[in-house]
This record gives C-alpha cells, structure tokens and sequence, in this order.
C-alpha cells in the first residue's frame, strides 16, 4: 500500500466517525454517563404509602378555621 491509499483509508474512517458521531456520544458522551448516573440513583428511590387520615384531617380543620371574606350578594335586575 502506498501512501496516498492509507491517507484516503484515513480520510473515509474520519468521514464515518463523523457522521456517526451523535450517535456514539449519545452512548458515551458525559451527558450518557450523567444520564446512566441519574437513572441508577432513581432506580434506588420508592414511594412509601401511607394512610396519614391524622394529616388530612388537621390540614381541614386549618383550613376551615380560616378567616374568609364573603361579599354580599346583590341582586341585579
């Protein structure tokens, strides 16, 4: 092979790294890992389910034992 073979070799696997390139950084990149990070640290996480009537019903007695403002209602002809 001579060189100017190995310069064109060259060139066409630039030209595929190129042209492949979002796709690779997509799998590689920072922001992969950073996604691959995110997605580990959520698979850690759970709902914890409770039934908390005692909370309810304290936010709607704090609720009710607010002050409200009613405006009277006039009739209009």
């Amino acid at each position: 092979m001579s060189w100017p073979w190995i310069v064109l070799l060259a060139l066409g696997v630039l030209v595929v790294v190129a042209a492949e390139w979002p796709r690779v950084s997509g799998l590689v990149g920072a922001d992969a890992r950073r996604r691959r990070d995110r997605e580990r640290r959520k698979a850690k996480l759970r709902v914890v389910k409770t039934d908390d009537d005692d909370f309810v019903e304290s936010v709607q007695r704090d609720l009710d034992a607010l002050p409200t403002i009613e405006e009277p209602r006039s009739k209009r002809p």
